[in-house]
């Protein structure tokens, strides 16, 4: 897998499946994997049992892995969708782009 331009932290919008057109930030990225796990989407109720660390038992919300290329970044410039290129600074430091806007992410 190519390395993935979605980072943890991101604002993104999801493109495709039962939560289109929700946003949410990534609360993680497992580029092993291809997929990020983003806040409040992709949610699967899981039955838990209690446990020593966990006391508390019950029926638990935990937001599932989706797949990086079913979301787009939100550019910071105007709020909307957009794809991400890189570009190198004077200095020589890779950075990322919005390719519509073509504001720094």
């Amino acid at each position: 897998m190519a390395g993935m331009k979605i980072r943890k932290g991101d604002r993104v919008v999801v493109l495709t499946g039962k939560d289109r057109g929700k946003e949410g930030v990534v609360s993680r990225a497992i580029p092993s994997e291809g997929k990020v796990i983003v806040d409040g989407v992709n949610v699967a109720k899981k039955h838990q049992k209690p446990t020593r660390s966990t006391m508390q038992g019950g029926i638990i919300d935990k937001d599932m892995p989706i797949p990086a290329s079913n979301v787009a970044i939100i550019s910071p410039k105007d709020g909307k969708a957009t794809r991400v290129g890189f570009t190198f600074d004077d200095k020589g430091n890779k950075i990322r782009i919005c390719k519509r806007t073509g504001a720094e992410l």
